[in-house]
């Protein structure tokens, strides 16, 4: 059976990183876009890198433009973006898709691990389910898809996938999340 261990992720250069260099961390792992609602993430994002990157925390940003159109720039114009706006310092990775035929093997394998199971409550959770219809009608129905931007895998020090988070969730519930397993 796979392991997280088994993928790869681009560098904006082109360079396959192994995740093998994430064992024994705690990985958070989140596709993400530059004119996105829920964008002033990173903010958050790069909180929890700087409090908890020493106790074993790694961060792989994944730009994807695949929803809404909103991550239209370069690796080098997205990576400018989030340094300048978000003073961003976890590792970027090459914009890639999360869904569909050119979908990164690692997003095939994350979401067979842990599937959509709802946006909760809120504004936003609203926002995508008011939205969400009108490009995928079946959205609510296929679990294995991502649904949107700054959706988030947590993977324990094992290499287990041990939460998906939609972009909706609270980011101090997903901080919660990554300190239990530091």
């Amino acid at each position: 059976m796979a392991s997280i261990y088994d993928y790869s992720v681009k560098a904006p250069g082109g360079e396959e990183i192994s995740l093998r260099g994430c064992e024994g961390k705690v990985i958070l792992i989140v596709n993400t876009a530059t004119g996105c609602g829920f964008t002033p993430q990173y903010a958050p994002l790069e909180e929890m890198y700087k409090k908890y990157h020493d106790k074993g925390l790694e961060i792989i940003d994944i730009p994807c433009n695949q929803f809404g159109n909103q991550t239209p720039g370069t690796d080098e114009e997205v990576h400018t973006f989030c340094t300048l706006n978000y003073n961003t310092t976890f590792p970027q990775m090459k914009k890639s898709e999360v869904n569909g035929e050119n979908e990164l093997p690692l997003y095939t394998y994350l979401k067979s691990q842990k599937g959509f199971a709802g946006f909760g409550t809120g504004e936003m959770a609203d926002k995508l389910r008011e939205v969400l219809p009108k490009l995928d009608p079946n959205y609510d129905e296929t679990s294995a898809k991502i649904k949107w931007n700054f959706t988030k895998f947590v993977v324990d020090r094992k290499g287990n996938v041990v939460a998906r988070f939609e972009p909706t969730a609270d980011m101090a519930e997903v901080e919660k999340c990554v300190a239990s397993l530091l």
